[in-house]
C-alpha cells in the first residue's frame, strides 16, 4: 500500500478502530473492572485546569469506548460523546447504563460532528490524547470546534506532543522522523497500544500535525488561546526507556526531559 491522497483513510481508520473496541475492553490498560469501581480516566492535571464544570454542557469528540465522557459526567458534566466507530459507542452506551450515568453517545465523524449533533451549542469541547493524528485537514476540525462552542466556552484539548512522535520508540533519544512532514502515513502494526490479541484490520492512516499549527488554526477559526502548557511526561510507556511514576510515564532522573504531552485551552469570544 502506497502513502497519498487516494487512500480510504477513513475507511482504514474506521475498520482498525472497531478491532480494537473488544480488545481496549478486555485490557488491563483500560482498567473497566477498576472504573466500573469508581476510578477516573482522566489525569490530575485535566480537572485541575479545566476546571469546574458541573452542570455545564460538555461534547467529547473521539471518544472511543467512553471512558473520560463518563469521567467528566462523574465530575459533574452534563456529557455527550462522539466517535466514529459504532462498536465504541455501542460500549459506552453499554456502560453508561450499566454505571446508571446520564450520558448521550452519537455515531459520527468527527468532521460531522455539528450535524450530528443537531446544531447544538456546547460550554466544553473536550478532545483527549491521541485523537489528532486520525483527522488530516486541522483547520477544518478546529472550524468545527469553534462552531460548537456557543459564547464564552472553550476548548480543552490534551494531545501528545508532536514532538515525541519523530524520536526513536527506544529510548526517545534519537530523530528518526521529519517533524515537519505532514503526508499521510500508512501503519502495519497487528497489535494495538494496549496489553491484548492481535487485530485482524491492521492498517491505519495517521497524520503529523506541528505544534504551531495546531494553535494557528483555532486562532485562525476565531478561537482566544488562554493557556497552552506543555509536560515532560506520557499516559503511556511510549518509549521503553521511561519508568512509571504514580500513573505517569517519565524519563530516569537526571536524564534531560522532552515535551511528552501538551494541554491547550481556548475559549470562545463572548
Amino acid at each position: 500500500m502506497a502513502d497519498g491522497d487516494a487512500v480510504d483513510w477513513r475507511g482504514l481508520n474506521r475498520a482498525n478502530w472497531d478491532d480494537r473496541v473488544p480488545v481496549h475492553l478486555a485490557s488491563e490498560f483500560y482498567n473497566l473492572d477498576g472504573f466500573r469501581a469508581g476510578a477516573t480516566s482522566l489525569r490530575p492535571f485535566e480537572a485541575a485546569e479545566a476546571g469546574d464544570v458541573t452542570s455545564k454542557r460538555l461534547v467529547h469528540l473521539q471518544c472511543h469506548i467512553g471512558l473520560d465522557t463518563l469521567s467528566w459526567a462523574r465530575n459533574g458534566a452534563q456529557v455527550t460523546g462522539l466517535d466514529f466507530s459504532k462498536p465504541a459507542i455501542d460500549a459506552a452506551r453499554s456502560l453508561a447504563a450499566d454505571l446508571d450515568i446520564d450520558a448521550s453517545f452519537v455515531a459520527a465523524e468527527a468532521y460531522d460532528a455539528v450535524r450530528a449533533l443537531g446544531g447544538g451549542r456546547f460550554d466544553v469541547v473536550y478532545t483527549g490524547t491521541g485523537a489528532l493524528v486520525w483527522l488530516p485537514d486541522i483547520p477544518r476540525w478546529a472550524g468545527v470546534v469553534a462552531t460548537l462552542l456557543q459564547p464564552g466556552g472553550f476548548l480543552y484539548l490534551v494531545e501528545a506532543h508532536p514532538y515525541a512522535q519523530i524520536l526513536d520508540d527506544a529510548q526517545g533519544s534519537r530523530i528518526i522522523r521529519d517533524y515537519f512532514d505532514d503526508q499521510p502515513k500508512i501503519e502495519d502494526c497487528p497489535y494495538t497500544y494496549t496489553d491484548g490479541p492481535a487485530l485482524q484490520h491492521t492498517h491505519s492512516v495517521q497524520h503529523q500535525h506541528q505544534l504551531g499549527k495546531i494553535v494557528t488554526a483555532l486562532a485562525s477559526a476565531g478561537l482566544q488561546i488562554d493557556f497552552l502548557n506543555e509536560h515532560d511526561f506520557d499516559c503511556y510507556p511510549r518509549f521503553q526507556s521511561l519508568e512509571r511514576h504514580e500513573g505517569q510515564y517519565r524519563f530516569p532522573v537526571g536524564r534531560p526531559r522532552i515535551p511528552m504531552m501538551f494541554s491547550l485551552r481556548a475559549s470562545s469570544p463572548v
